[in-house]
């Protein structure tokens, strides 16, 4: 058994070390904020449930993929939602079209006060963020 072990261990080790080498260094994409246009979220939640959270967001263009989303607790209740891209830098041809997609994220409601989500519209004329706030009121069991 502990045989197995070690020789397992030493094949992990070996493939890592063995990697595929890339002789080029320079990333291939950057990550993005992408444009929430709306979020649907419940009226109320029930505490201790776990909730899906539907979020529409722009794609900018074809050379843009939905990586996730980026959820900061910004205090103990206010959560800031983004919608994080990844954009291609090695294609030259990319269509440039605003592409609507949905995702949804899980929620855990832990906290009886209400929660306040701030989801990313976009940056404002002077290159300030903006948010759609939505406030969510909790109900016990």
């Amino acid at each position: 058994m502990m045989r197995n072990k070690m020789m397992l261990l030493t094949l992990v080790i070996a493939f890592i070390c063995n990697g595929c080498s890339i002789d080029d260094d320079d990333a291939n994409f950057h990550f993005t904020a992408l444009e929430i246009v709306n979020a649907e979220v419940p009226e109320s939640f029930i505490l201790n449930e776990t909730y899906k959270i539907s979020v529409n967001y722009l794609k900018p263009d074809s050379c843009t993929y939905y990586e996730g989303f980026d959820v900061v607790k910004d205090s103990l209740t206010v959560r800031s939602v983004v919608a994080i891209g990844a954009v291609r830098t090695d294609i030259d041809d990319c269509m440039v079209e605003l592409i609507q997609e949905t995702a949804s994220f899980n929620f855990q409601v832990i906290y009886t006060e209400p929660y306040t989500f701030k989801f990313y519209k976009g940056d404002n004329s002077d290159g300030e963020a903006e948010y759609m706030e939505i406030v969510v009121p909790v109900n016990k069991p």
